[in-house]
């Protein structure tokens, strides 16, 4: 908590030097905080346009922040320690193993070492790809096409979803070769370092993944393929959207809009046009996230997967709850409920208090205030208009889906013990 609250406002201070912005007189504090905690929580909800208002210093220190907050604080401090010590402490390991969700204590060097790879590796792949298709095809300059695409490539594999256009990437609506990219970058950043590392050593041996993987794996499929569809069939007709696209296109901007909520916050249609049904579907979505220890934010897909698995065991009168041959622990149950009511209600609520002070659609609201937590960044054109103490409270929303519920709480309730004796067992009606 302190790492990233540190970092933020020493970000804000960056940004409200005269370098990072165009605005006479300097950035304000509020707005410097907001984008700060935005890039470095990597959400993507801003109060200005970020094309505009800041400048081409300011759209640098945005890219570093992003890079720094998707590798995380203490993933990023234990391999600058390794660097200059050669050594790094257990207190130091045990927090770079909990940032990365990699268990091996003794494997910390070799873990890090191949998470900077593969977000490096991934990043420059995408960045190369959609530079040729700014150069070629958009007529960029080549210096600009480099800086477009190594920053919409660092964007999206970190799922922060902020871009150098004004309206997203609704200009690349019919452009499969520009969004195609974008989307596997947000899926890959999404899936989790832990299940990046398990295909890499066993990606032709499904048998071999772990539980994790094939949990992250078949819930993250579900997700994309019933929001796609979804998506599709409530914007097929609508004009304001894809109605009046040919079918080829609507397909591809329903699935790229079903990849986005996993905490991307990019946007290829207008979200204030969509039709409710599409909007609650995207909430849904955020509030979901993506995969445990990765860049994207939210409840996590494992996390719905296990509540899912509690339903079907008790529903079948199982004593325990089994996915692809194994039991899934007690601790784990608790913790996947534990993160869904927390979760629930700090989103509940930052919205009665946000219904309370904004002004416009409560439809309109929530949107924001899922957007805001599960650190997606998508947004129906809400969030500038608000006020100072509306905008703090999506920062805390932001910074609160960033670090996750339960480590929030973890962290505060920190003077914990084991208790040696056990009450008397009773059972409560339920229903």
């Amino acid at each position: 908590m302190l790492g990233f609250a540190a970092t933020i406002l020493a970000a804000t201070l960056v940004l409200m030097m005269p370098f990072a912005s165009r605005a006479d007189g300097g950035t304000s504090f509020l707005t410097a905080l907001f984008t700060a905690t935005s890039a470095v929580c990597v959400t993507g909800l801003s109060v200005v346009d970020t094309k505009h208002y800041w400048s081409g210093g300011g759209h640098v220190v945005l890219l570093l922040l992003i890079q720094l907050g998707g590798l995380g604080i203490m993933t990023l401090a234990s391999m600058l320690a390794m660097v200059f010590s050669r050594r790094v402490r257990l207190h130091g390991r045990l927090a770079t193993l909990s940032e990365t969700g990699v268990l091996e204590l003794g494997e910390l060097r070799r873990v890090l070492k191949a998470v900077v790879a593969l977000t490096v590796g991934f990043e420059a792949a995408i960045a190369v790809v959609l530079s040729l298709r700014f150069w070629i095809t958009y007529d960029e300059s080549l210096g600009r096409a480099l800086w477009l695409g190594l920053f919409h490539s660092v964007s999206s594999w970190n799922n922060a979803g902020f871009s150098l256009f004004s309206d997203s990437l609704m200009g690349f609506a019919t452009d499969p070769l520009m969004l195609v990219p974008i989307a596997i970058a947000v899926i890959g950043g999404g899936l989790g370092f832990p299940v990046m590392l398990d295909l890499r050593r066993h990606g032709r041996q499904p048998k071999t993944w772990s539980l994790h993987t094939k949990l992250t794996l078949a819930t993250t499929g579900t997700l994309f393929i019933a929001g796609a569809v979804l998506i599709i069939w409530f914007e097929w007709t609508n004009p304001a959207t894809m109605g009046d696209m040919p079918v080829a296109h609507k397909m591809l901007n329903g699935s790229f809009s079903s990849v986005m909520p996993r905490t991307a916050g990019f946007n290829s249609i207008d979200l204030a046009q969509v039709e409710q049904p599409t909007s609650l579907v995207h909430m849904f979505l955020m509030f979901v996230g993506g995969g445990s220890a990765s860049t994207a934010g939210g409840a996590k897909v494992t996390t719905l997967a296990l509540l899912f698995l509690i339903v079907v065991a008790e529903a079948r009168g199982n004593q325990d709850t089994i996915a692809f041959g194994r039991r899934i622990s007690e601790t784990a149950q608790r913790q996947a409920v534990s993160v869904t009511v927390l979760s629930a209600a700090a989103v509940g609520v930052a919205l009665i208090a946000l219904l309370a002070l904004a002004e416009g659609p409560a439809a309109d609201v929530m949107f924001e205030a899922f957007s805001a937590f599960g650190t997606v960044g998508l947004s129906t054109g809400l969030t500038p208009s608000l006020d100072g103490l509306g905008q703090f409270i999506i920062i805390s929303l932001m910074f609160l889906g960033r670090l996750g519920p339960l480590t929030l709480g973890t962290a505060l309730l920190f003077n914990t013990r084991e208790r040696l004796f056990r009450f008397p067992e009773d059972r409560p009606m339920i229903g």
